[in-house]
């Protein structure tokens, strides 16, 4: 199994702590963001090589970072090439990319570079293998329907299979919503090529999610753990002095 982090976006909503700092290099109680998900996937033993992808500008930050973080892991950075917000590939484009350049012929674990959740993998990796050759998502039930409304929201069946997903709902039909942590079997890597034939739409992970929920049969590992979308200012600073992973 492989993982792929995604970093290569402009997080232009946490400007200007972000012109020039990738926002998974940002300092959290002391230590960049990215290394708690690091450690997170540490004692994986299924795990030998891990990816993040980036972008042109913040490459070379993220080779840096490589070349300081002790890990039993082998480390790669991809650059997607983009320089700018309005040239990014998208999370869907930058795991196409991944596909390509890596050739990649294994299970696939595919995680958000701002995401810092405390349940351990290894129970969702479980919760995947038990599921596999399906997709597993992770799942969180956040505190309100208001809240609700900035993520994608799923319902699902009694055996956590999702019957639905909708991005960003206006009127949510429950508080469960997607993380952006993913499992896709190697028997349906191929799905991704798939969907970006049918669709222009390249960023928000969830809109493949949606599609898949569609097209495949998608299983969601629900945690009760502290879990923080770092994606603005206000949760950055609310978490960045107290976050202990």
């Amino acid at each position: 199994m492989k993982a792929l982090i995604l970093a290569a976006g402009y997080a232009t909503r946490l400007y200007p702590l972000t012109v020039n700092t990738p926002k998974p290099l940002l300092p959290v109680s002391g230590r960049p963001m990215i290394d708690y998900i690091m450690d997170k996937l540490e004692p994986l033993e299924e795990i030998k090589e891990v990816y993040i992808v980036t972008n042109s500008r913040f490459y070379k930050q993220f080779e840096d970072w490589k070349a300081n973080h002790s890990s039993s892991k082998k480390i790669s950075v991809i650059n997607d090439k983009t320089l700018t917000n309005d040239d990014r590939l998208g999370a869907i484009g930058d795991i196409q990319l991944f596909l390509d350049e890596a050739k990649v012929d294994e299970d696939l674990l595919v995680i958000a570079g701002d995401n810092l959740f405390a349940f351990k993998m290894k129970d969702f990796i479980s919760f995947a293998m038990k599921n596999t050759p399906n997709f597993s998502i992770a799942l969180h039930n956040i505190a309100s329907v208001e809240e609700a409304k900035r993520y994608g929201v799923v319902n699902i069946d009694d055996r956590n299979k999702l019957l639905k997903f909708t991005e960003k709902p206006v009127e949510p039909e429950s508080t469960l919503v997607a993380i952006c942590l993913y499992y896709f079997p190697k028997e349906k890597i191929s799905r991704v090529s798939e969907y970006l034939k049918q669709s222009r739409n390249k960023d928000a992970p969830g809109n493949y999610i949606n599609w898949l929920v569609q097209n495949d049969n998608v299983y969601g590992f629900i945690f009760d753990d502290q879990w923080y979308d770092i994606g603005d200012k206000g949760t950055y600073e609310s978490i960045k002095d107290t976050y202990k992973g």
